[in-house]
């Protein structure tokens, strides 16, 4: 799903400082120094192997991949056999699929939202162009009415940082208005509470949305402002006025807000103007700690019918058993969906046959779990996934990792891959997210073993981290870290890589063009698949838990993880 630079994604292990030993070890037991960050040899890749699963999987007749339509039960056909052929073993309760129920959502008839209670009070603004809403309520139709409008800030609430933009309000009834991103997403550099320009998952608006739930509110509002959400209003309009999917829960979504939305920053200014208030004077109190959320006192109403699908997609689960503690496990995952059918382009093509999106994930999947089959068994298990609708808003993984076939708990961390590019072998990788956590160690000594660099990630302020599989795990606590080649190839430097990875976001990405060609070079591709394997063995290999740094977003709940009986 992702488009910048050469992307794909890993996990990397660093067990210098965990103090979390494992299930055979008590909690507390001082780990060994860091000697034994052990590299993997690294393994002959499968090459072969992989290019013909990528040909098969993007050919025309698997129709582009898409879930919950006739041609699912082939491409899983496919997948299983090539999960066989590899060694590997069913992994769900001697099965290879887990079923993955989902919703689709879609609101029609929105009515204007209208504001009333303030000076030049009613105010109306119409779906699409000043506001967008949805709902993750699988309800026929919905209402917000009279709804008091409630300022908080950036919609914050993080008790390791000591940051509460909800402190002292019940929010039951009302509408939270939020800011995007982070409150120091300005700064120039990474130094600050919310790590400077680096976006934090509390500046992701998945996460103000959770939020405002958790906080009892009817609605969320987000103000779109172009520069700290990184795209423009068009974007949130053709995002969020067609089909939103969501993971089937068994309250329909109740426990959420009754709908979550946008409004342009204009229109924002407009409704504070009318209570009084200045969103530029607001918002700039709600970059300093301590800030207390202000009632607007004024009141939102607005709503929508709600057309739903229900329908069921499947996630592929393989595993090879460890030899000395198999009831602890790594992952590596990837997704195997992609757009199905699409805009034709102009030769009337309308498949959009996800090659490299993600076909060549699924590739180095099988490629991973050959090469550790030939390699034999290590200390834990290893449980590779093939998820599905990760185009749809990352919901295989999402609804895996909420319903685990092996528990989180006692889930070390992973490895995702995630659209490996084709082109030359590089000099350096970068890790997306920056150094979050104790895995960061053992990316470094394998960069050094490998005579790769480590080159900085483009764009921090984006929060690519939180937008492919891996973060599904990550935001429950278990360490997954995301792993870019750089654009800076061993053959043409920068220019070449930068040339490549443009040529890919403006003519294929997400386009009946992502297609499979004999011409592609794999040189890069196995320069990836050989650094997943040996960062995922290194991992399965070790004894160690690895944690989150201290003050990290994801520490707190990994912590409590860790914490509980028969935890880590």
């Amino acid at each position: 799903m992702k488009q910048p630079a050469l992307i794909l994604a890993v996990l990397a292990l660093s067990a210098c400082t965990s103090s979390y030993a494992g299930p055979d070890m008590p909690k507390g037991t001082a780990l060994p120094p860091p000697e034994e960050n052990a590299v993997a040899t690294t393994p002959d890749i499968p090459v072969d192997t992989m290019k013909s699963m990528v040909k098969t999987l993007s050919s025309d007749e698997f129709e582009g991949r898409a879930p919950s339509t006739a041609t699912e039960p082939k491409v899983l056909d496919y997948i299983v056999s090539q999960f066989e052929a590899a060694g590997l073993r069913p992994g769900n309760d001697g099965k290879w699929l887990q079923a993955v129920p989902t919703v689709e959502i879609t609101a029609n008839n929105a009515s204007p939202l209208t504001v009333t209670g303030g000076k030049g009070t009613p105010l109306s603004y119409e779906f699409g162009t000043d506001y967008v809403a949805t709902s993750y309520r699988a309800v026929p139709k919905t209402a917000v009415r009279d709804s008091e409008l409630v300022f908080v800030g950036y919609g914050i609430n993080a008790p390791e940082l000591g940051w509460n933009d909800y402190a002292g309000i019940d929010m039951k009834g009302k509408t939270a208005v939020i800011l995007v991103n982070d409150p120091d997403y300005a700064g120039e550099t990474e130094q600050g509470l919310f790590k400077g320009r680096r976006m934090t998952y509390y500046g992701r608006w998945t996460y103000k949305f959770e939020e405002a739930a958790r906080q009892g509110a009817t609605a969320a509002l987000i103000v779109h402002d172009t520069f700290p959400a990184a795209y423009g209003w068009s974007v949130v309009n053709s995002s969020w006025t067609g089909a939103q999917y969501y993971v089937q829960t068994p309250n329909d979504g109740a426990d959420q807000t009754a709908a979550n939305g946008w409004v342009q920053k204009p229109v924002a200014e407009a409704i504070l103007k009318a209570a009084g208030q200045d969103l530029a004077a607001l918002s700039a109190a709600a970059k300093q700690k301590g800030f207390k959320p202000v009632p607007l006192g004024v009141k939102a109403s607005f709503g929508f019918d709600n057309a739903i699908r229900k329908s069921v997609s499947h996630n592929v689960v393989g595993i090879l058993p460890g030899a000395t503690r198999p009831g602890e496990y790594v992952l590596h995952t990837a997704h195997w969906d992609h757009l199905g059918r699409c805009t034709p382009d102009a030769t009337g093509d309308d498949i959009c046959n996800g090659a490299v999106d993600n076909a060549t994930g699924i590739a180095a999947l099988a490629a991973i779990a050959k090469a550790n089959v030939e390699a034999g068994p290590t200390a834990r298990s290893q449980v590779f996934l093939a998820v599905t609708l990760e185009e749809s808003g990352l919901l295989g993984s999402e609804f895996y990792a909420a319903s685990p076939i092996y528990p989180l708990d006692h889930t070390v961390g992973g490895v995702n891959m995630d659209a490996l590019l084709p082109g030359g072998r590089a000099r350096s990788y970068s890790m997306t997210g920056g150094d979050k956590s104790e895995l960061t160690a053992i990316f470094r000594d394998t960069l050094a073993a490998e005579g790769l660099g480590e080159a900085p990630e483009e764009h921090p302020e984006r929060g690519y981290y939180y937008r492919s599989d891996h973060f599904s795990f990550a935001k429950r606590g278990v360490p997954m870290f995301d792993v870019a080649r750089s654009t800076d190839l061993v053959e043409g430097g920068k220019e070449a890589g930068e040339a490549a990875s443009q040529a890919y976001t403006d003519k294929r990405y997400h386009a009946p063009s992502d297609e499979y060609s004999d011409t592609w070079n794999w040189e890069g591709i196995v320069e990836d698949v050989e650094l997943y394997y040996t960062l995922g063995r290194a991992l399965a290999e070790s004894d160690r838990w690895p944690n989150w740094h201290a003050g990290d977003e994801f520490r707190a709940i990994r912590d409590r993880s860790c914490a509980a009986e028969g935890g880590c």
